[in-house]
């Protein structure tokens, strides 16, 4: 371990190192979601400076952060100081470990096809409060529609924004319309809410094609709890949907997901699925893709959703994907997986 500095992928293990050349800390661990197992997080003290090496996950990447532990007990969560990879995520930055063979999607160096953007607010009575839409839209006329929940997250931290530009001027996916949706009260909205359905199914979508001269169906998506929003839309207004791309959906199950009792909306959520996972058919299936990150928490649930789909007639693909719970590892499945049901869905 002398020559690593910050942190080195080997083949079996990733190696960190803190320097502490005055011992001033009583303690380093290491803070991360990629299914390492917690007696294995603690560095060891050696020679002027902490250590850790453990076994290499089953990922592309390690998103983490170093828990500092003072003598006077205090602690402190920071980015690594010696690796100037980071990448940006919905609660902060984070350091970043890469296997030597990870590359990121080719789309993102693309040329952008030509397009435009607008904003849109779309009062939702039932919500009491406005939908916030960002549009890009095509030089050309389309009646093809993607609607995204956790818009403006997925457009800074996964670059859904370039990515139609990028496809449609590879000429890899008919051109369409993206919406970028804010997600207002997040977790009140995306939790199984009858009311952001409602909102979503009635004045949301209809607006939306009111706007851009659209009556078709919509494809619909999101990530964690906006994949489980979309699917619970879909569920109560199934014709207005063409198809689902749902990654790490919040389908939370209780003999599943004990670890999220305490989230306030955990009784909605466990009953919306239930509901799904025990029919015997749907009114409206769509052809729908889940993604999920091998070592994620949701891993579980996702494959129960999926065979329950599948078994109601939903055409069905399971991804799981080497990365876990977060935007790079949304970002990375986009292409092929969205970009071969938009061609599935469109032509």
């Amino acid at each position: 371990m002398d020559d690593v500095v910050g942190v080195r992928w080997d083949p079996d293990a990733v190696v960190f190192r803190y320097p502490d050349p005055e011992h001033r800390l009583a303690g380093v661990r290491l803070d991360q979601h990629a299914g390492v197992p917690a007696e294995l997080l603690d560095f060891a003290y050696d020679g002027g400076a902490w250590r850790l090496a453990v076994p290499a996950p089953v990922t592309w990447r390690l998103e983490y952060r170093l828990e500092l532990r003072y003598p006077d007990g205090r602690t402190e969560i920071v980015c690594d100081p010696d690796n100037p990879r980071r990448v940006g995520g919905a609660f902060g930055d984070r350091s970043v470990a890469q296997r030597p063979d990870y590359a990121e999607p080719g789309w993102l160096s693309q040329p952008a096809a030509d397009g435009n953007w607008r904003e849109l607010g779309i009062p939702a009575a039932s919500l009491g409060a406005e939908v916030c839409a960002r549009i890009w839209s095509p030089p050309v006329r389309t009646g093809r529609v993607l609607v995204a929940h956790d818009g403006p997250e997925y457009d800074k931290l996964a670059e859904l924004g370039h990515y139609p530009a990028a496809l449609v001027g590879a000429g890899r996916v008919p051109p369409y319309h993206l919406a970028l949706l804010a997600p207002g009260a997040r977790n009140e909205w995306y939790s199984a809410n009858p009311a952001y359905a409602q909102a979503l199914g009635r004045e949301v979508l209809p607006r939306l094609r009111a706007e851009l001269g659209t009556r078709g169906p919509v494809v619909g998506m999101g990530p964690s709890l906006g994949g489980l929003a979309m699917l619970h839309a879909q569920r109560r207004f199934p014709h207005a949907f063409a198809g689902l791309f749902l990654q790490s959906g919040s389908f939370f199950r209780p003999r599943l997901d004990r670890q999220e009792s305490r989230f306030p909306w955990f009784g909605r959520i466990v009953r919306f699925t239930g509901r799904v996972v025990g029919a015997a058919s749907a009114a409206g299936p769509v052809p729908t893709v889940l993604t999920c990150g091998l070592v994620e928490e949701n891993l579980s649930n996702n494959r129960e959703m999926a065979y329950a789909l599948r078994r109601q007639g939903y055409p069905v693909t399971l991804v799981e994907v080497p990365d876990a719970h977060n935007f790079t590892g949304w970002r990375d499945a986009l292409d092929p997986h969205l970009t071969d049901l938009l061609c599935r869905i469109w032509g």
